[in-house]
């Protein structure tokens, strides 16, 4: 487990999980949302991203925390671990309104600088539709892509909390 990336739905817990993986086996965690966003919530020139995107993967050991299917097929090439959080749209939907409560009016330590916490409905309808309009696409993907990955599917916060207990059983000494 080297090279480590971390998919799901907004409000899954990507960050989080990445956050302890990266906690217990010492792997650096990039956020893409920290790297994609300008300030304002501008995007970026396309070129600028993928260097960007680049010169995160040109490392030996990553942990990527982020979907961008644009670049998800180079991601998912790379990737030795796929962690894929299939949650329900409900608890998403839940805890991104909760993020969004916290950290309103400034910007999350897993966002780039400038980006300010927002809620807007469409990234609401984003979220409800993704296992309906995005889930069996990004299954399409991985399994194009990723031919040497471990492909680890999560459902729920007990699949993850019992997924880090087992790594942090795995660790040595």
């Amino acid at each position: 487990m080297r090279k480590v990336l971390v998919i799901g739905s907004g409000g899954a817990g990507k960050t989080a999980l990445a956050l302890q993986v990266g906690e217990i086996t010492g792997l650096p965690v990039v956020h893409l949302d920290r790297l994609y966003w300008e300030p304002g919530w501008t995007v970026p020139d396309r070129d600028v991203w993928h260097q960007r995107l680049q010169d995160a993967m040109s490392r030996d050991e990553w942990i990527l925390d982020g979907n961008y299917s644009a670049t998800i097929d180079t991601r998912l090439a790379e990737a030795d671990t796929v962690l894929f959080l299939d949650f329900s749209p409900l608890i998403c939907i839940w805890r991104v309104i909760k993020r969004y409560l916290r950290h309103r009016g400034s910007s999350r330590p897993d966002m780039a600088p400038g980006c300010e916490e927002r809620l807007t409905l469409g990234f609401l309808h984003w979220i409800w539709t993704f296992r309906s309009r995005r889930r069996d696409g990004l299954r399409r993907m991985i399994r194009k892509h990723s031919r040497k990955a471990d492909v680890i599917v999560l459902r729920s916060q007990k699949e993850c909390d019992r997924y880090v207990e087992e790594l942090v059983a795995k660790r040595p000494g």
